[in-house]
């Protein structure tokens, strides 16, 4: 067998990681599986209603949100993805020098920027 031709050679290092998948996904099915056959079925109709922090649902279902609930949820993820790059950048800081001093600086300074901007265009007020 030739070992050079494209699409027959397979990296030793990688088969640890596909047999850990397929013993992954291998359980995950089978504990569903079981679930579904040993668990105890008593459907009634509070048990069926559907749940809001424990009270009972008000409103359609399908009833229309504000844009400042997507605004929020995109901000608040938008940062928090942003502060996240922040940390590995703080772990290694003595080793990577001004060059990344100055890239992170640059970074944080369009963080403030966004900041800024959604501050003046009121996103954070709720009302």
């Amino acid at each position: 067998m030739n070992l050079s031709s494209p699409g027959s050679y397979m990296p030793s290092e990688y088969l640890p990681v596909i047999i850990f998948m397929m013993i992954a996904v291998a359980f995950g099915a089978v504990t569903i599986f079981v679930g579904k056959i040993f668990r105890i079925r008593r459907p009634y109709k509070d048990k069926l209603m559907a749940y809001e922090s424990g009270i009972p649902p008000v409103g359609e279902p399908r009833e229309r949100f504000s844009i400042k609930f997507y605004i929020t949820a995109m901000l608040f993820v938008i940062f928090d993805v942003e502060a996240v790059f922040l940390y590995p950048w703080a772990v290694v800081y003595d080793r990577i020098g001004l060059y990344a001093l100055i890239e992170m600086l640059l970074f944080m300074l369009i963080l403030i920027v966004g900041y800024v901007y959604a501050w003046k265009k009121e996103a954070f007020v709720w009302d």
